[in-house]
């Protein structure tokens, strides 16, 4: 592929993302780096390269023409954001206006990327200032004043890469040996046992890989199986369980468990089988259904439920950056109607003294203590545990791990105990 249809493609992305899609579904596994890395850091600087855009623009261009307006953002962080000659990125930018078929743009793409190049930035609005939609902007300074500023540039930065080491292949110290026989620079991150590379690399190419003695998981994720600490042999359904992760991480820790994996999407959960197999586990049952339902559910009762439920995905802003382009505020309320129905549904098949853990990768209160606060209120043989640990902040029923600079992404995690005998 040309470095010209390059360009097209990572416009075709950024365009996709404008209607509403998640780059993960757009981009390719594999995809080549420069494709993924102007897709991505395009998304990650959208609202200060829209309005350096905006202003070089005469006018508004058509609907039919919003491709060529991403080309022009894609363009535009070229020269602001990368390396690359700004010659270099206009030239092929220009260029990829053959493989959108509209040559004829040649001469305005010039234009507006030339000028673009020897104008210094001015961003006069928070939302170019930050790099995040206003609304979002409101939400977190609300959340979080004194964490504001910093946790804009935090989520505008790459997130790290984070290992969680396979216990039933190997230890954190030997696979951290063979990690520096490579020439990988790790440190330890919070959880206990997982390791951070100081420079990325494909996943395939870590050492262990495809035997199974490494997987690729946010830190911050690593911390939901240690919360849980379920008893050994218990019985736990990992009730929202695609991609796999968490449920891994807890057979990993205690391979006696019999975990249970249920999700809604067919898809994932055929990933999720096939991690399974690459890592050499074995998941007591997997399910494809509705948490909020219990058809699904034969009425045997679960000794611990994990309930990593769907979000806005705040937390996660340096992995999944389009959020910030393609989420709307009123997104929240449907989050937070869905995340209740979800603790209200599996409620039931947990057994008397039984602990459920509720996670979410957002750092919106409407989504985490509020939601648990809620279903407390509402649910009398539900209780709140303290979660005590060196890490986070406490949240009203649950405890809070914002984005850090160079470590985990944000998560939530509120402890929930089922009052009965155990």
């Amino acid at each position: 592929m040309s470095p010209a249809d390059l360009r097209a493609k990572a416009a075709h992305a950024l365009a996709a993302v404008r209607r509403g899609r998640a780059l993960r579904d757009v981009i390719e596994p594999g995809a080549p780096s420069l494709l993924t890395e102007l897709a991505y850091g395009t998304c990650r600087r959208y609202f200060s390269v829209r309005a350096e855009v905006d202003a070089c623009l005469a006018r508004p261009l058509r609907k039919s023409d919003q491709d060529l307006y991403a080309l022009l953002m894609v363009g535009a962080y070229q020269v602001r954001h990368t390396g690359i000659p700004p010659h270099a990125a206009v030239s092929e930018t220009v260029a990829a206006t053959a493989a959108l078929r509209k040559p004829w743009a040649r001469p305005l793409l010039n234009a507006v990327l030339r000028r673009i190049a020897r104008t210094p930035p001015s961003h006069i609005t928070d939302e170019a200032r930050h790099d995040h939609p206003q609304w979002l902007i409101d939400a977190l300074e609300a959340a979080y004043p004194q964490a504001c500023p910093e946790l804009f540039e935090i989520n505008n930065s790459r997130a790290p890469m984070a290992l969680r080491v396979n216990r039933a292949r190997t230890d954190p110290c030997r696979y951290g040996s063979k990690l520096d026989a490579q020439g990988l620079e790790h440190r330890p991150g919070i959880a206990p046992g997982s390791l951070i590379l100081e420079r990325p690399i494909p996943a395939r190419d870590l050492p262990g890989y495809e035997s199974g003695s490494v997987a690729v998981q946010d830190d911050g994720a690593q911390l939901a199986a240690a919360l849980l600490d379920p008893r050994p042999g218990a019985a736990v359904l990992d009730a929202c369980a695609a991609p796999g992760g968490k449920a891994f991480d807890l057979l990993e820790r205690d391979p006696s468990l019999r975990v249970s994996a249920l999700d809604r999407d067919e898809a994932r959960l055929g990933y999720l089988k096939r991690e399974a197999r690459r890592l050499g586990h074995t998941i007591h049952h997997v399910m494809a259904g509705n948490a909020t339902g219990s058809a699904w559910w034969d009425g045997e009762p679960f000794d611990a439920v994990l309930l990593d439920v769907p979000c806005s995905g705040t937390g996660t802003l340096r992995r999944h950056p389009d959020i910030k382009v393609n989420r709307r505020p009123e997104v929240l309320a449907r989050m937070a109607e869905q995340q209740r129905a979800l603790l209200e549904g599996v409620w039931p098949t947990l057994s008397s003294g039984g602990t459920l853990l509720y996670c979410t990768c957002s750092i919106l209160p409407a989504e985490n203590q509020d939601v648990v606060a809620g279903f407390l209120r509402q649910t009398p043989d539900a209780n709140a545990r303290e979660i005590r640990a060196n890490w986070g902040r406490d949240a009203g029923p649950g405890r809070l791990l914002l984005p850090s600079r160079n470590g985990a992404d944000g998560f939530f995690f509120a402890l929930i105990d089922k009052a009965g005998a155990a």
